[in-house]
C-alpha cells in the first residue's frame, strides 16, 4: 500500500509538470505497466483529480480543470516560493488578497517540512519589500536566494563571483546583510570586506554563492530604510519627487492595473488618491498614464509640464507618422544598474 500510495502522488507530481503525457512515457517514468497506470490513473479519480485519457496513438493523460480545488503536489523550491509568495501578498494590504493569503499561509507553513520553514523563515526574515516596479523575479535562482537568506540570518561571510552591469567578473567576499526586492529583481545589501565598503549586488548576477562558516561582527547598516538607500543605488540618485494626484476611479480598480508602483487610498466620493516617489517626471506622467482613467494633480506644479508636452508628443503620433529622434542615455552603476 505505502509503495502504491507513493507512485501515485509521483503519477500527480508528472501530471502538474506538464500538460499532456503519452502513456507509454508516464509508465517508464514511474516503472510500471500500462495497465497499472491505468490503475494509478483511476485512483486519482476516486480521489477528485479530473485525468483526461484520450486513446490512440496521438493519446495519452492529461490533468484537467475541476469543479474544486484537489490537494497539490509541490516539490521543494515550489513550497518555498509559494509561502514567500503568499507572505508577500499578505503585506500588500490589497482588498480580497491579503486575508486568504494569512489562511492559506495558516495552512501551509505548519505543515512543511522543518528544513523547509528553515529556508522560509530565513527568507522572509531579511526581505525587505521595496514596493517599486513590477514584482521580484528576474532570473534570481532560487538556492541562491536561499543560501544568501540564510547566510544574513545566520551573519555568516560569504564568497561569491558577480558580474557587474558591464560584463565585469570579480570574485569577491562579502558580510550579506538583507534581501530587497525591487521591480523584477532581487538585491543584497552586504558589505564588501575587500573593498571596506556597502555594496548592492542584483542576485541574479550571483554566481556560486558559498558559505565560509565564519561568523561575522554586526555594524550598522547604511541607512535607516534600507529599500530607500538600495532604490537611490539602483536609480543613480535620491528621489526627488513625491508626486499626489486623485483619479478618477475606485481605488480598487486601481490596484488591479498596478499594485507595486504607488500607493493607492480610498476617497469618500468614490475616487482615490494615488502616491509615488520618483527621479523622473516623465515615469510619473507613464505611470498616471496607465491608470485608465482621468486624474487631478495635487502635487507636484513641476508636473503639468511634463504631462503636457507627453500630451503633445502623443497627439502629434496620433496625426501621423514622424521621423524617428534620438534620445539620452545614463550610465549604468558599476555594480547594479544596466
Amino acid at each position: 500500500m505505502a509503495v502504491t500510495s507513493t507512485r501515485t502522488l509521483r503519477l500527480l507530481s508528472l501530471l502538474q509538470r506538464h500538460r499532456h503525457w503519452s502513456g507509454a512515457d508516464l509508465a517508464d517514468r514511474l516503472g510500471v505497466s500500462l495497465r497499472t497506470l491505468r490503475r494509478d490513473v483511476d485512483r486519482l479519480r476516486e480521489l477528485g483529480y479530473p485525468v483526461d485519457a484520450q486513446p490512440g496513438v496521438a493519446g495519452g493523460y492529461a490533468l484537467a480543470p475541476g469543479a474544486v480545488l484537489p490537494p497539490l503536489v509541490l516539490d521543494d523550491d515550489e513550497a518555498v516560493a509559494l509561502a514567500v509568495a503568499l507572505s508577500a501578498a499578505a503585506s500588500t494590504g490589497v482588498a480580497g488578497v491579503a486575508e486568504p493569503s494569512v489562511r492559506a499561509l495558516a495552512k501551509v507553513v505548519p505543515v512543511m517540512p522543518r528544513r523547509l520553514r528553515r529556508r522560509v523563515d530565513a527568507l522572509r526574515a531579511v526581505t525587505v519589500p521595496g514596493t517599486w516596479g513590477a514584482g521580484p523575479g528576474g532570473g534570481a535562482s532560487a538556492d541562491v536566494l536561499t543560501l544568501l537568506a540564510l547566510a544574513c540570518r545566520d551573519g555568516e561571510r560569504i564568497g561569491l563571483a558577480y558580474t557587474a552591469a558591464d560584463g565585469t567578473r570579480s570574485d569577491r567576499t562579502v558580510d550579506p546583510y538583507r534581501l530587497v526586492p525591487l521591480g523584477s529583481h532581487w538585491y543584497l545589501v552586504a558589505w564588501d570586506v575587500d573593498r571596506g565598503d556597502w555594496r548592492v549586488l542584483r542576485v541574479d548576477r550571483v554566481r556560486g554563492p558559498a558559505a565560509t562558516g565564519r561568523p561575522f561582527a554586526p555594524r550598522a547598516l547604511p541607512a535607516e530604510d534600507v529599500a530607500v538607500w538600495v532604490r537611490e543605488r539602483v536609480s543613480g540618485g535620491p528621489e526627488r519627487w513625491r508626486v499626489e494626484a486623485v483619479v478618477d476611479a475606485p481605488a480598487d480598480d486601481v490596484r488591479r492595473r498596478v499594485t507595486w508602483w504607488l500607493s493607492v487610498q480610498d476617497e469618500p466620493d468614490g475616487r482615490c488618491r494615488v502616491r509615488l516617489d520618483v527621479d523622473d517626471l516623465l515615469w510619473a506622467a507613464t505611470a498616471l498614464g496607465l491608470l485608465g482613467a482621468d486624474f487631478t494633480v495635487v502635487s507636484p506644479p513641476e508636473l503639468a509640464a511634463t504631462l503636457d508636452a507627453v500630451a503633445g508628443r502623443f497627439t502629434a503620433a496620433a496625426r501621423g507618422p514622424a521621423a524617428p529622434r534620438g534620445g539620452d542615455r545614463r550610465s549604468p552603476d558599476d555594480d547594479v544598474r544596466g
